[in-house]
């Protein structure tokens, strides 16, 4: 369970980031840094970014798409289409350690401040920039979004029911993903600068994050040059790995290996189906999957899915009833693992990374539109009135 009272730091105190990224991936990413003890730096464009809209529901002026990804971060907002504004964000760079950005390629080239020049500038800095595809190759430079790369990646070419169209996966998979990436290349390049001095660039991309998470189908594609079609919610390498009727609700069966299918056997009164020839290996279970399932089903119909459930994992069995998101939140071991965080009429998701010396520190909702805007400029010596022009204090100022 989290402590809201540690003395922890977190393991990135001292490092300080701005994050002019706006949607998920990057905001992510930066939500990561700031759980773990960056000074996290949020720079929104005059209009605020657009998530805050994505509602309902709302909390104040914020959408709850919005307040997932923004928390421990200080929030500022920076017209940066006008000359004061990017002479602004490179004062704010002058003390950075991290930029984290997804601005439309070219965007930062044409305001005079690509890669190239921040690095000459502040040769320590690590720039991260999260884009659809990257600045070049045939698709360099166009716009992404998590859903039409998951269909360009052929993620949704897997996902689906047997026999059934493509789908979407339900959560943004590739935009989190790019975002776990982005925090992945950050710290390497934060981890090297400590011997070299210098910073440098860093990429991560929806495309490339797609195509990397087509496991074990490209494997497959590649050994044996069947393209994979959709099964549903059967793996494509290992049987029983699917879901089941119980007499209640469903129960999925991650079964692994020889031995954990001839406990789920003998914890469902059939001991002797584990012995039979069909079924003797995983590669045997593949070729009578539909035999297999029948059996199964037929034993797993006469039990209570939680009851059996219990039963099969504390055997050693993997499983788990297939749950609702109300039921997720009301189980105890999600709050035991601290993974629901309350700070007064907040309420997050934990960061499922745990450090045992330096764990993730939760000290700041997401900020309000341009909150912290005075306070971040002053500790920078800076005048807010200096640049009022390009400091909106509200969205559409």
């Amino acid at each position: 369970m989290w402590n809201e009272s540690t003395d922890s730091k977190g393991a990135l105190a001292g490092l300080r980031v701005i994050d002019a990224s706006r949607v998920l991936g990057g905001p992510f990413c930066g939500q990561i840094l700031a759980d773990h003890g960056a000074d996290v730096i949020k720079v929104e464009p005059p209009a605020g970014d657009e998530t805050r809209t994505w509602g309902p529901p709302f909390a104040g002026d914020a959408a709850s798409y919005f307040i997932g990804v923004n928390r421990n971060k200080r929030g500022v907002s920076i017209d940066m289409s006008q000359p004061a504004g990017q002479e602004l964000l490179m004062r704010l760079l002058e003390t950075a350690d991290v930029l984290i950005e997804n601005f439309k390629i070219g965007t930062l080239e044409r305001w005079g401040l690509g890669s190239e020049t921040l690095q000459a500038r502040y040769p320590r800095l690590v720039h991260c920039r999260i884009s659809g595809f990257g600045a070049d190759g045939p698709y360099g430079g166009l716009p992404g979004y998590d859903a039409a790369v998951q269909a360009m990646t052929g993620i949704m070419s897997v996902n689906g029911e047997e026999g059934g169209d493509p789908l979407r996966v339900g959560v943004p998979v590739i935009d989190l993903v790019t975002g776990l990436n982005a925090v992945i290349g950050i710290l390497l390049a934060v981890n090297e600068r400590n011997e070299s001095g210098r910073g440098q660039f860093v990429e991560s991309t929806l495309y490339d994050a797609g195509v990397s998470l087509l496991h074990p189908q490209l494997p497959n594609f590649y050994l044996n040059g069947k393209v994979p079609a959709r099964s549903g919610n059967k793996h494509p390498n290992i049987t029983p790995y699917d879901a089941f009727q119980t007499r209640t609700t469903q129960l999925f069966l991650a079964v692994g290996n020889n031995r954990q299918f001839s406990t789920l056997c003998r914890v469902l009164g059939r001991p002797e189906l584990a012995a039979e020839a069909r079924f003797a290996t995983n590669a045997l279970r593949n070729e009578h999957k539909k035999e297999l399932r029948a059996e199964l089903e037929d034993l797993l119909r006469q039990h209570d899915c939680a009851a059996i459930a219990r039963e099969l994992i504390g055997a050693g069995v993997p499983c788990g009833p297939v749950r609702t998101l109300d039921e997720v939140v009301d189980d105890p071991h999600t709050h035991h693992r601290g993974m629901i965080v309350d700070m007064g009429d907040y309420r997050g998701t934990g960061s499922p990374v745990r450090l045992s010396r330096t764990p993730a520190v939760y000290k700041r909702r997401p900020p309000a539109f341009a909150q912290h805007t005075d306070e971040v400029l002053r500790e920078q010596g800076l005048d807010p009135e200096h640049y009022a022009s390009v400091l909106p204090r509200s969205p559409g100022a």
